[in-house]
Order: C-alpha cells, then structure tokens, then sequence
C-alpha cells in the first residue's frame, strides 16, 4: 500500500490578554503552519479568550458569538488564503439562552466545513462549564474535508472511550481535540504529574483501541481565577499520537509552540489488519453500555 503523508500542526497557545490579540496570534501562528507545509491546522480550546469557566458569571456570556460571526469569518478568509483546512473552538451563541463550546473546520475556503458542539460537559472546581454550554446535539459525525474524515471532540469528551469508539464507526480518519487542561497550582508535584500522564495515556488509548491517529491541543500559562480563586496552569503537552499509540510529536508544558508532525495516514489500515478490533467487538453483548450504572 502507497504512503500518504498528512503534515499537522497544532498551535499551543497562550491567552493574549484581548479577542484581537488572541486572532493576531491565531493569524502568525497559521501562517507559520503554512510556510512549513502542513495542511491541517488544530487550535486549543476556546481560544479567543481566557478560560472563562473558572467562575460562575452572567457577564462572561457577553464573550459569546454567533455562527457563521465575526470570528469565523477572520479564521475561514485565512484558511481560503492559505489554503489550510483550520479546526477552531468558539463560545457560540445559538439564541438567548442557549451557548455551546463549539468547533468549526474551515477546508481551505471561508465556508463552514461542519461543526461539533462538545457533548461531554464538566462541572468541576474551576472548570463550571455547566452554568455556560448547552451539551452538544449534533452527535458524533466525523466532518469531511480535503485531507480526511475529521473526528471532533472537545476537551472533557477526551476521557470518554465511547465518544472516541463512535467516530470511528462513523468512519472518522483522524481524532482530534480542542484541549484547556491544567494545575491547580497548589497540587503536589506528584499528584500534577499523574493527571498530566494520566490524559496523555487515556488519549494514547484511544488511538490504539480505534487504530487512529490522535490530535490533542492544549492551551499552556497561568490564567488566574476571575473570582480570587486559585486560578488555572495549563499544562501544555500537546501531541500528535499513531494509530498505535506511538508519540510522533509532543510540545512543552510552559511555551507557546507551533508543533509540526508528519502522519502516514496509510498505517491505520495497516494497523488495523493486524489489530481488528472492530472485527472482534461483541456487539450483541453490549446493551449494558446504555445503562448509567449496574446495580
């Protein structure tokens, strides 16, 4: 079988302290992706702004925008101009009282590709994500584009086999993550690396499990809490996966970086000759799955 090679790149970023700023540096960050060659382009998770879920506020809805928007329109003309196919993560106004954290891929024109509005929502100490999305109602459909069927989560549906095993059985070619994951900066050292290794081996897992190559952009810097909390370090680390797991490229936990990685996209049909675990699944012993708990 012919190898065919995908570049990637994934910009790892920090807040820039205003919406401009943050798409001036979206805007040299997809350049420079362009220069080096890659075609695909994944941004961090809501990237427009601060991680605006550490507190609970009606102002912070006023950071929301609609789609098709502003935003979308700056990301979409770039993709056009340099020809890139752009995953990015929006705080979306749907209508009064409905938002989502939403991703849109752009492939390589100004028109919206497809959507994925995050279906798994957190609702943790410094991650009260529940009080702004709406779960996501467009389930989980892998997007077509020029270099592959996109398979779009976000962030929390990272640790969820179930979404990750769905689009691959829609047919996804590639998984992909929008990420905001970090430190509560007063957690031992220990304790920060467990959950650190622990996302990156869940992720790992889902690549092997599916026989797919994986994308997980997270942000990196503190941002500190709105409301005088602890705040949040983003922990950076992202990484592409194989389709067996293996780490092709991986970024630092503190820097902004631009990662590149080249991705065979051949060796999951490969992979999966010899690993066929879709083949094996024991579908008709499954219903249990649709239960929240046995008893």
């Amino acid at each position: 079988m012919t190898s065919r090679t995908l570049k990637v790149a994934l910009l790892q970023e920090t807040d820039r302290g205003s919406l401009e700023a943050n798409l001036d540096a979206i805007e040299a960050g997809l350049r420079e992706a362009a220069r080096a060659g890659a075609s695909l382009v994944l941004l961090q998770e809501l990237h427009n702004g601060p991680y605006f879920c550490q507190h609970e506020s009606v102002e912070e809805f006023d950071r929301a925008e609609p789609i098709p928007g502003p935003s979308t329109e700056r990301i979409g003309a770039l993709a056009q101009e340099l020809k890139l196919v752009v995953v990015a993560s929006l705080f979306e106004r749907r209508a009064a009282g409905i938002y989502h954290n939403t991703a849109v891929v752009f492939d390589r024109t100004r028109a919206i590709a497809g959507m994925y509005r995050k279906m798994h929502i957190p609702d943790d100490p410094a991650f009260y994500e529940k009080f702004y999305f709406t779960p996501g109602d467009l389930g989980f459909e892998p997007i077509p584009t020029s270099v592959g069927k996109l398979g779009l989560l976000v962030c929390w549906d990272q640790w969820y086999p179930e979404a990750a095993r769905l689009m691959a059985l829609a047919g996804a070619d590639l998984l992909l993550y929008p990420t905001a994951i970090g430190w509560d900066p007063n957690d031992a050292q220990d304790e920060k690396d467990r959950q650190r290794d622990a996302w990156i081996t869940v992720q790992r897992g889902h690549a092997v499990a599916n026989g797919l190559p994986l994308l997980a952009c997270n942000r990196t810097g503190f941002e500190a809490a709105p409301d005088g909390g602890r705040g949040i370090r983003f922990w950076g680390s992202s990484f592409v996966a194989g389709p067996q797991g293996e780490i092709l490229a991986s970024a630092g936990t503190d820097a902004r970086e631009l990662l590149l990685a080249d991705i065979d996209l051949t060796r999951s049909e490969n992979v999966r000759r010899i690993w066929p675990f879709l083949r094996d699944r024991r579908i008709d012993a499954y219903d249990d799955l649709l239960r929240r708990f046995r008893d």
